[in-house]
């Protein structure tokens, strides 16, 4: 039976969208996942996502990354999958939906989506980089010539290197543009590349530049490869509540497999 996709994007950050209400895809088949995600032979995607039923939510994602294995949360993605349960008809202005990590809500309004992420309560600094988790795991350092490195050698060597290794983190470069704007380059684990852009990325960025005092400011605006994401946040004793990631999210085009 052929199978209708829908490829979004958020801010580069691209994923390919089925719906399996009916549960007509094979999800264990990790190596179709991963051709489809393959840029040269296949659509060509950051990662997979499915959109499936909830007994009591109003439906549930289940994330593939784009080697075929079922990962983490990912902002990005929760985003435009909101914007895909629209597009069918499933919400109209709001979501609330169960992913990996535990319930989000969200909120659509033409193409912006806003997309709660989970509370944060640990977050380690260390000598040169902070880590945190977002609904994935990340490492955060400043790298000063943000626009002219192998982020590929210098990301996979710190995602494979002690203290991840095989289990690996997503390595986010930081550059302070100002108080209230952060450039972001982010390598992630699974794609094994950069990505354009990554929401639990820049999420982790937000709050650890708040964290460690580089801003004091509570709305920040990050600026990756493929535009520009906002996240918005409070914090109360330490613990880093009400975290919003905001941007763009748009149905590039469908087709059938």
């Amino acid at each position: 039976m052929r199978q209708t996709f829908y490829k979004y994007q958020g801010t580069g950050n691209d994923f390919v969208m089925i719906d399996n209400r009916q549960q007509t895809f094979d999800k264990n088949n990790t190596k179709l996942i991963a051709s489809l995600c393959d840029r040269r032979f296949g659509i060509g995607a950051d990662g997979l996502i499915l959109l499936e039923n909830h007994n009591t939510l109003d439906f549930k994602m289940v994330y593939y990354n784009a080697d075929g294995n079922q990962s983490s949360m990912c902002g990005n993605g929760g985003r435009c999958l909101v914007a895909f349960a629209k597009q069918l008809g499933v919400i109209k202005n709001k979501a609330v939906f169960e992913a990996i990590d535990g319930l989000h809500h969200a909120t659509i309004n033409g193409d912006i989506v806003k997309l709660q992420m989970q509370n944060v309560d640990v977050i380690e600094k260390h000598k040169q980089h902070v880590f945190l988790d977002t609904g994935s795991p990340h490492h955060v350092q400043f790298e000063n010539q943000i626009d002219g490195f192998d982020i590929k050698t210098k990301g996979a060597k710190i995602r494979y290197g002690a203290p991840y290794n095989k289990a690996g983190s997503n390595v986010n470069f930081v550059k302070k543009i100002s108080n209230a704007v952060f450039k972001v380059r982010t390598y992630e684990r699974g794609v094994e590349d950069e990505t354009l852009s990554c929401g639990t990325g820049v999420t982790a960025v937000a709050l650890a530049m708040h964290y460690i005092g580089e801003t004091e400011k509570n709305l920040i605006t990050l600026q990756t490869q493929g535009g520009d994401l906002q996240v918005s946040f409070k914090e109360e004793n330490g613990v880093y509540n009400n975290v919003w990631l905001i941007g763009p999210a748009k149905l590039v085009f469908q087709g059938k497999i």
